[in-house]
């Protein structure tokens, strides 16, 4: 009855009966419109303009749920009402609490509907509107003791008065109502509903704001305050409560809008004059994007970026790496092993000694040295291919921001990509001109070569230095790596701190490298990969002893963990430097057939020889390796990374011209088009609210919270049975007999405990005692407390 006369303009449509009549929770969302309908959530898009149908449809929805005989349910019903005659308001219409079940509803009835009402009305921002009749004890009102318990400081709590049209003769709510007798924070505003009589009737709800209008002003007990009684009024002090509450949040929601507003203030000024098919934007735009392009490409490439990537490498850096890491660690992978060299020179000598015997130096160093040059061209085009990998990535990288024209990122992305295929032939041309010119000449007056004589003193001395050992060697790698094949049992995989020399690989405890914890010389060791483990993420590679002997303990290889590929390619050459060369895949058929027993059965001139050609080998090898280590990065950059930088700067946009439609190429993605539209949308928005802020803080006022109250009448306490009270009215009316009759056992509560709450309170100031609950109906008059007259808030 209540929420019906907040819509005195609507049609009743709110169920109305005896018993329980709300069992699911009711969300009515009044909002102010220029039309009258009503919309359920569970009927999207159908709007209902008979509100007879809007009743038949919560009658309908109720039951679906919780059947015909008076079962619950907490599911809520959604109904929006949008009409010109509310304020912009939401109600929740929740079930009374009910003691003893009745048709389907369970036997734990009373704690469900407790526990469905305190899913609302524990929320913060929620106002409580606690309902009790005048004509039954205000003190053991479950709606007043519900709100005590989740709003004790009564901040959000107001008290509602029905039924005073229904009271007594000789009784009034004058104290209630003027917050003297249990008094509330927010205080009590009375109202008079519709009677069943007058729903019967048909009795119009103006026709009944009337009425109670009337009631109040002609009531000898309430005429002095009926201003501040009836269902306007307390229309207007829930509205005046949203108006408290919206207020009190402004600054905080002001401050969001303002950073909101400038976060995306700077790109809203581009949209502000957007014309989609102005040919000058267009142009402008392409330019914009092709110098843009540009600029982030270069940035990439020389390192200079001012988004630096924390988390991997990329671009110039990705290529640096190539330059000086990967392929200087390819070509030591191609280099010869020592075994197949050696078998290699010593067929090349017989070869050459022939029918003859005779034994010519220059041929044989000559034919090995061209075998092993030939063998640099796989490394030096896989370098190619690399850079080239890494280019066309860093393209796509720099498109990145034309996500917005699709037309244009795919067409500058296959112009340039087109480009760099087209240098990769001129690159890997001059990459193998570069070989051939190795092949062409044997420098071997180059100041860097031995020469024949120096051949052999060098190996002895080299021998003599290594069986001498150094005893400090110079730190090639410091880092953290998981030595991964210890077993479980054992502790399981582990992190150290190794220590590469030229001469060992030590580990430590930590980077402080106070505790050794094994030092292992690199003398005969090799380098393996390591296929990862199903469920581990971690690149792994080993390290193994080329003369079948265990290299850790009982390990017959020791298997070092890294978290990612680079760090093991780091790794590799970093053991490289240190002598620690891959492992080459397979054997040869001519090892397999007896190669090393061919070698074991030299004659020692023979060795002497092998041991020369060796040298001599070993020695021109350095200097052709160094040669290309240094003119590889050379080219490439000069054939192919500086010459797409001049393309870009300087024959990309010519080509984007001549593809094609200018329109078709700057054709916005609709994605674009529509991020565009939602960003106006919210800067308008927000210019908007920002606005509304500032008339809401000029045309509206706060009223400040009322004081607080003693409320501890409120306090869950048992009342002796002694002193049950009968369900008249809360107070005396003030011109009662001091001793007024008491009233019919039959009109007080039924027999059993008594309701909590009760009036006599230990502790609580003395409050007037009702019909029949004086403990002496003989005595003196009640005494109404000296507080002061204190009337609810109201509007000012």
């Amino acid at each position: 009855s209540l929420i019906q006369n907040f819509l005195f303009h609507c049609r009743d449509f709110l169920p109305r009966g005896s018993g329980i009549v709300t069992r699911r929770p009711l969300v009515l969302q009044l909002v102010n419109a220029s039309t009258e309908y009503g919309e359920f959530l569970h009927c999207k898009g159908k709007k209902f303009t008979d509100f007879e149908e809007v009743r038949l449809e919560i009658e309908a929805e109720t039951d679906r749920v919780t059947g015909s005989n008076k079962g619950i349910s907490p599911v809520p019903i959604n109904l929006r009402v949008y009409s010109p005659h509310v304020l912009n308001l939401t109600l929740v219409d929740l079930p009374g609490m009910t003691k003893v079940p009745v048709g389907d509803q369970p036997p734990d009835i009373e704690f469900q509907i407790r526990d469905m009402l305190m899913q609302f009305v524990t929320k913060e921002n929620c106002l409580i509107l606690a309902v009790s009749p005048a004509n039954s004890d205000l003190a053991n009102s479950d709606a007043l003791k519900i709100a005590k318990e989740v709003d004790p400081q009564g901040q959000r709590t107001i008290g509602v008065i029905t039924k005073l049209d229904l009271m007594d003769e000789g009784t009034d709510a004058r104290d209630v109502l003027e917050n003297k007798l249990l008094p509330l924070r927010r205080g009590y505003i009375g109202v008079v509903n519709r009677s069943q009589k007058d729903i019967d009737g048909k009795k119009d709800i103006q026709a009944a704001l009337a009425a109670e209008r009337k009631f109040f002003l002609s009531h000898p007990a309430y005429r002095h305050m009926a201003d501040r009684m009836g269902t306007p009024f307390l229309q207007k002090v829930l509205n005046q409560q949203l108006t408290n509450h919206i207020r009190d949040t402004l600054p905080g929601l002001r401050n969001k809008l303002q950073s909101q507003l400038l976060s995306i203030e700077k790109e809203v000024e581009e949209y502000k004059n957007f014309r989609p098919d102005d040919p000058a934007r267009k142009t402008k735009a392409l330019l914009q994007m092709v110098q843009q392009f540009a600029v982030d490409f270069e940035k990439r490439i020389e390192g200079s970026g001012d988004q630096i990537d924390t988390y991997e490498l990329s671009g110039g850096a990705r290529i640096n790496r190539i330059f000086h890491e990967r392929f200087p660690f390819e070509l030591v992978k191609m280099e010869f092993d020592e075994k197949e060299l050696r078998r290699e020179i010593s067929y090349a000598i017989k070869n050459i000694h022939g029918i003859t015997g005779l034994f010519t130096p220059d041929m044989a160093f000559e034919t090995i040295v061209k075998k092993q040059v030939k063998k640099i061209k796989e490394p030096c085009l896989k370098c190619v291919d690399m850079v080239i990998s890494e280019l066309i990535n860093t393209v796509r990288q720099c498109t990145k921001k034309l996500s917005q024209y699709p037309h244009l990122r795919e067409e500058m992305e296959r112009i340039v990509t087109t480009h760099i295929r087209e240098r990769e032939g001129r690159t890997k041309d001059q990459v193998m001109l570069l070989i051939d010119i190795e092949l062409a000449y044997m420098n071997t007056n180059h100041e860097d070569f031995i020469g024949f004589a120096n051949a052999q003193q060098r190996s002895s001395q080299m021998s003599k230095k290594k069986a001498a050992g150094n005893q400090v060697g110079q730190v090639i790698r410091k880092g953290w790596l998981t030595i991964n094949n210890i077993g479980i049992m054992k502790g399981g995989s582990k992190e150290y701190w190794f220590v590469l020399t030229a001469e060992n690989l030590s580990w430590y405890k930590d980077d402080e490298e106070k505790e050794k914890k094994y030092m292992l010389p690199v003398d005969n060791l090799k380098l393996r990969d390591v296929e990862k483990g199903f469920m581990s993420s971690k690149h792994i590679f080993a390290l193994f002893n080329t003369e079948q002997r265990n290299v850790y303990k009982d390990y017959r290889q020791l298997e070092l963990a890294c978290e990612t590929q680079e760090e093991v390619d780091s790794w590799k050459a970093s053991f490289l430097r240190a002598g620690v060369y891959p492992e080459r895949v397979g054997a040869s058929e001519a090892e397999e057939n007896g190669g090393d027993s061919f070698m074991h059965s030299m004659d020692p001139q023979l060795e002497r020889q092998v041991e020369t050609i060796r040298n001599l080998v070993d020695s021109y090898m350095a200097i052709v390796n160094k040669t290309i280590r240094d003119l590889m990065p050379k080219t490439i950059m000069h054939l192919m990374i500086n010459n797409t930088k001049d393309f870009i700067h300087s024959e990309l946009l010519a080509n984007l011209y001549s593809c094609g439609d200018q329109n078709t190429l700057m054709e916005e993605s609709a994605e674009q088009a529509q991020r565009r539209d939602e960003m106006l949308r919210m800067y308008h928005a927000l210019k908007e609210a920002l606005n509304i802020i500032g008339d809401i803080n000029t045309s509206t006022i706060s009223t400040p919270m009322p004081p607080p109250v003693d409320d501890s009448w409120l306090q869950v306490q048992s009342v002796p049975s002694g002193r049950r009270s009968p369900t008249s009215s809360p107070t005396p009316q003030r011109r009662a007999p001091a001793v007024p009759p008491a009233r019919p056992g039959s009109r007080g509560p039924a027999p059993g405990p008594p309701p909590a709450g009760g009036s006599t309170l230990g502790g609580a100031p003395p409050v007037p005692s009702r019909p029949g609950a004086s403990p002496d109906p003989f005595g003196p008059p009640p005494q109404v407390p000296s507080r002061p007259n204190r009337a609810p808030p109201g509007v000012p």
